[in-house]
């Protein structure tokens, strides 16, 4: 199936799935019944772009924050740079992202994920996110720093999406991200359920807590508490020392395997596996195939695994970064690649993809 076509009708399940919440909900109905047409808006100009050989990817992920109050264990962002203690000069301004999101918005990208960092630390960029109603914005936060007046804002705009980042149980997520954030989260999921506004889970999966996390109970628990998006995120070893918790193959064929499994028992709930679910759209999606990431400081990097900027947005178009050679070189590297087996496919061949860089 062309990727377009299985693209948008990923889109389509999710926003039907996504009804649930938003049918017997005032403000939830006006977002539904404005966002099916700009959804499908965005699929034509998206179509647009590519008669014209601009190939525009529904997604972005966008690391709007460097700092982050956690110091979570084997943190991909931390082990690449893009997240530190303090607030630093030079990460993107509000009015830039913006900018940003304006073209994304105008190119025909519908999802724009954000992340960080802890990406609740910079209000100022959410309000520009909360004004561009074209694009839906999941939020990917450790939920620590939520308080009423951002459930007031999520009330408000429900094309902002938090997903809260947990490790399983509550035990396994505190080991992780520090004692009491499981707690933390589960009140802030019930204020949200309470409103009945939908909310996601984006789970790192590991070889600890693979068996708790694709359990029937483990997920039944989260859609008792309001859930309605399930990410699995499988673990990459970006900090050295932590290679032991990454899946094994017959590991990561077992994840599959019960994320079919969970998507037929949970068929009201959106469950997405992530990098496994690029088998069944042609491999890596990496590199503006599918999506690419922004630093905080506007590197246009291929994956969020793949941390490698040639281009920065301060100064370039998202346009620009989707045509360039260093992004076409690389979908090339991945395509090479053969089929998926697990991981990330850029972050295991590092060394070519410097080598490009380097060029």
């Amino acid at each position: 199936m062309d990727l377009n076509v299985f693209m948008q009708n990923g889109i389509g399940n999710i926003m039907k799935k996504a009804g649930r919440y938003y049918l017997t909900n005032r403000k939830g109905l006006t977002f539904l019944t404005g966002t099916l047409p700009r959804l499908k808006h965005s699929s034509l100009l998206r179509l647009q772009n590519e008669e014209k050989g601009v190939h525009i990817p529904p997604f972005l992920i966008a690391s709007i924050a460097s700092r982050c109050n956690l110091h979570c264990a084997g943190c991909y962002a931390r082990a690449g740079g893009g997240c530190c203690a303090n607030e630093p000069a030079i990460d993107l301004s509000a009015a830039r992202w913006a900018d940003l999101f304006s073209e994304a918005a105008a190119l025909g990208v519908s999802f724009c994920l954000l992340a960080g960092g802890e990406p609740l630390l910079r209000r100022d960029v959410l309000e520009r996110a909360a004004q561009t109603p074209d694009i839906i914005f999941p939020i990917f936060t450790n939920g620590t720093v939520i308080d009423e007046a951002y459930l007031q804002m999520f009330d408000d705009y429900r094309h902002l999406i938090p997903v809260f980042s947990i490790e399983g149980n509550a035990a396994e997520t505190d080991q992780r991200r520090g004692s009491g954030v499981s707690a933390v989260i589960s009140r802030t999921m019930s204020a949200l359920k309470q409103k009945r506004i939908l909310f996601g889970a984006s789970i790192t999966v590991t070889r600890e807590n693979l068996d708790t996390v694709l359990g029937r109970e483990f997920i039944s628990e989260l859609r008792q508490k309001g859930c309605g998006i399930v990410f699995f995120i499988e673990y990459v070893p970006a900090e050295k020392g932590t290679e032991k918790l990454a899946l094994r193959p017959e590991e990561q064929e077992l994840l599959q395997q019960g994320a079919v499994t969970l998507k037929g028992q949970f068929d009201d709930m959106v469950i997405l596996s992530f990098p496994g679910d690029e088998e069944a759209m042609g491999g890596c999606l990496a590199s503006g195939r599918g999506f690419f990431h922004i630093n905080p400081h506007g590197g246009a990097e291929p994956c969020p695994f793949s941390p490698h900027a040639k281009y920065n947005l301060k100064d370039t178009s998202i346009k620009e970064v989707l045509n360039s050679g260093y992004f076409h070189e690389l979908r090339q590297i991945a395509a090479a690649a053969g089929p998926h087996t697990g991981g990330c496919v850029l972050f295991e061949r590092e060394q070519e993809v410097q080598a490009i860089l380097a060029k």
